[in-house]
């Protein structure tokens, strides 16, 4: 019964904002002390990499992107053009580019309900097709406090194309600010 009237009480208070702090970024609400409250798991915030050839052939490089971090037309765009990926030659078999596209623009931001997801193709024109996801006005708006110290100089960073350096959870889709130590600084506190 105690518990049930602390809740009863509390969370009026905290969705107020009345307990001293309100809640001003989207990923507290949605993985914080709301989840927690009610004993809900943590989310991914876009799809995991569900697709052992794409972790192989992609992964094997670089950090596999989840494939909902950019929108279908992006990863057309850059599945035809491997032989000129970012400098290097990713080529592959015509059979492999068909398999890992299709795979790629399926589970495209633009063709998912994942929040983040959502999120990036709300803040992209309907003729952009960036090919770098820090090139998405989303990332690029959630990153705008990190300064370089703790990016470009940050030898264990280097780049926001290295999500995986920051975010602890990156490879489960899961971005969540709770969830982020930045490699020399410790955990984020926006």
């Amino acid at each position: 019964m105690k518990t049930k009237l602390t809740r009863v009480l509390l969370i009026p208070l905290l969705m107020t904002g009345i307990s001293g702090s309100a809640f001003s970024d989207d990923d507290e609400r949605e993985h914080g002390f709301f989840n927690r409250m009610w004993g809900g798991g943590k989310s991914a915030d876009v799809a995991m990499v569900d697709n052992a050839k794409y972790q192989q052939e992609c992964g094997s490089c670089h950090f596999a992107y989840q494939p909902g971090l950019l929108p279908a037309r992006s990863w057309t765009k850059m599945m035809s053009g491997l032989d000129q990926h970012f400098g290097e030659n990713a080529e592959l078999p015509a059979q492999d580019v068909a398999q890992l596209g299709a795979y790629l623009e399926a589970n495209a931001a633009d063709r998912s309900d994942y929040k983040r997801s959502r999120k990036i193709i709300s803040s992209l024109e309907a003729s952009d097709a960036p090919l770098r996801i820090t090139e998405v006005p989303y990332i690029i708006r959630k990153h705008r406090e990190l300064s370089p110290r703790m990016l470009a100089e940050n030898p264990q960073v280097v780049s926001l194309s290295r999500c995986q350096a920051c975010h602890t959870r990156a490879e489960t889709g899961s971005y969540s600010e709770s969830e982020i130590k930045i490699p020399g600084f410790g955990r984020w506190d926006d």
